[in-house]
């Protein structure tokens, strides 16, 4: 049995005994397992926050992407590095007030509340649970393909084995174990990129020497416009690069849920920092490796491999299973908290809304993890087909998330104004945009990446429909007035002592108003 091998099991194994940790310091009721009791302090919040944004996409497309196009992929890198602090700046403090004053526990159960409509929450779980599902779907195959590269094992025994991992964690501990082994992973990825990054450049003899090569072999990779420069002017798709990883990621179920977690509002100035910080050490790397990888393994068959191949060729043996633990957490990360909202989402808001509505807590809890299970099948099976390149999946299904939510989950804390329909036809335009978009091809037709043109439609939407039916529809008094405590830098004016009902819930049905 090599190093690397060795090295992975007992990643795997800590990570499991994470899992059994959490499960004894999780508390049965649903808050406990879906939001850790609210208890999770600035650096957990942060990397938690990056790691579950970031996944195999930076070990497997990135790389891709940057073999292939050059320094055209650093526009997404360059979107990526702020993502965290504008993330957490525009949501982070306001969001977590405003979602334990309305009593929500799950990321679309918040939309519900806020804009007090079900059908919000059913077309939102909807798409998310589509769109979440896809993504995890991609982080399966990329773990799969990771294991596979360093044990010799087959594709699909590897990705039983990448995937059972991560359902026994997700599954024993919730989103307190999702949030303590994305922390872990966070660091993982970070101490493993910057390790190939420092053994490349010494490799390739240093960065202008690396970059005086690749320009050798076509100067056009040197210029943030493409192999061939098809890029050149292309200002709507390079916008839509620029915007994925940063404003996007602002509608991604899975992340904001971070908000929802945090100890106190306050947290999120702080973890602001450590996302920075973190985002700044790690996120150009993946980028650079992959450039350089065209003067390394300059005939790679699969440029999906490059940070693979290059992680074999410039680390000695023993180091090639920490990289490759790097690699798994980045993808285990957020696969994690993919599976984890994804089964919250069917669990709690399909199931257990407009199904069976008098399950208790301790039955929710269980019904979530059945979730898990049941999705992570699905997973595999599908998987086992090996469907189009983790890249445009994770693309597709970001680009719908970012189209159909950013509005939603910004206009929650920031407009007053914003109703039901307002979000209804927010939700329901991104995604169908973005989907037409997309299987049209008008990228290449009309210079607009999809996920511009989504986002454009879904704010106008949104206006739109709230301004609109301003009288039919308006906003309660009561959310005007617990917005305007979200938005207020003093402590809470409402008691939240846990035990004695302390949300206001009970003030915010979910449906008051039969028009929604």
């Amino acid at each position: 049995m090599n190093v690397a091998l060795i090295f992975l099991i007992v990643y795997f194994v800590a990570m499991a005994g994470i899992g059994f940790w959490t499960m004894k310091r999780s508390s049965n009721d649903t808050e406990g397992y879906l939001l850790a009791d609210r208890s999770l302090g600035p650096a957990v919040t942060a990397l938690r926050l990056q790691s579950s944004s970031m996944s195999g996409y930076m070990f497997l497309g990135a790389g891709s992407l940057a073999y292939t196009q050059g320094y055209y992929s650093m526009w997404y890198a360059l979107g990526d590095i702020g993502g965290g602090i504008i993330n957490l700046s525009v949501l982070g403090r306001r969001m977590r007030k405003l979602s334990q004053k309305l009593g929500s526990l799950t990321s679309i159960e918040y939309l519900e509340h806020r804009y007090q409509s079900q059908w919000v929450r059913l077309i939102a779980a909807l798409v998310a649970l589509g769109c979440l599902f896809l993504y995890v779907l991609s982080q399966f195959v990329a773990g799969g393909t990771g294991l596979s590269s360093v044990t010799g094992y087959s594709f699909e025994i590897s990705l039983i084995i990448a995937v059972g991992v991560i359902v026994l964690y997700t599954f024993l501990g919730g989103y307190l174990a999702v949030a303590y082994t994305d922390f872990i992973q966070a660091i993982v990825m970070l101490i493993g990129m910057l390790w190939i990054f420092i053994a490349t450049l010494r490799y390739v003899g240093g960065f202008t020497a690396g970059n005086t090569a690749v320009g050798e072999i076509n100067p056009n990779l040197l210029t943030m416009w493409g192999a061939d420069l098809s890029f050149q002017g292309q200002w709507g798709v390079i916008l839509g690069a620029l915007l994925l990883f940063s404003i996007g990621y602002m509608g991604w179920p899975h992340v904001v849920v971070s908000h929802m977690a945090m100890r106190k509002p306050s947290v999120a100035r702080t973890a602001g920092v450590y996302a920075t910080i973190f985002n700044f050490l790690f996120i150009p790397a993946p980028y650079i490796i992959g450039i350089f990888a065209l003067l390394i393994l300059p005939a790679l068959d699969d440029p999906q491999q490059a940070i693979f191949e290059v992680a074999k060729t410039v680390l000695p043996n023993f180091a090639v299973g920490i990289v490759m633990a790097a690699v798994m957490a980045a993808i285990m990360s957020t696969a994690d908290a993919l599976l984890l909202q994804a089964s919250t989402i069917a669990a709690k808001d399909l199931f257990g809304r407009f199904m069976i509505k008098d399950m208790n807590e301790r039955q929710m809890v269980w019904i979530s993890r059945g979730a898990v299970l049941l999705l992570s099948f699905g997973g595999i099976v599908l998987a086992f087909w090996q469907p189009p390149a983790v890249f445009g999946l994770v693309v597709f299904a970001t680009s719908i998330l970012g189209a159909a939510f950013v509005p939603v989950y910004v206009c929650a804390v920031w407009w007053k104004k914003a109703n039901a329909i307002g979000a209804l036809a927010s939700i329901l335009t991104g995604t169908l945009v973005v989907i037409v978009w997309q299987q049209a091809g008008l990228s290449d037709s009309t210079g607009l990446d999809s996920l511009i043109s989504g986002l454009a439609a879904s704010t106008l939407a949104m206006i739109l429909g709230s301004v609109l039916t301003q009288r039919s529809h308006p906003v309660s008094a009561e959310i005007v007035a617990a917005m305007d405590d979200a938005a207020s830098i003093t402590p809470s004016t409402y008691k939240l002592d846990k035990g004695n009902d302390p949300t206001l819930a009970h003030q915010f049905p979910p449906a008051t108003n039969p028009k929604h």
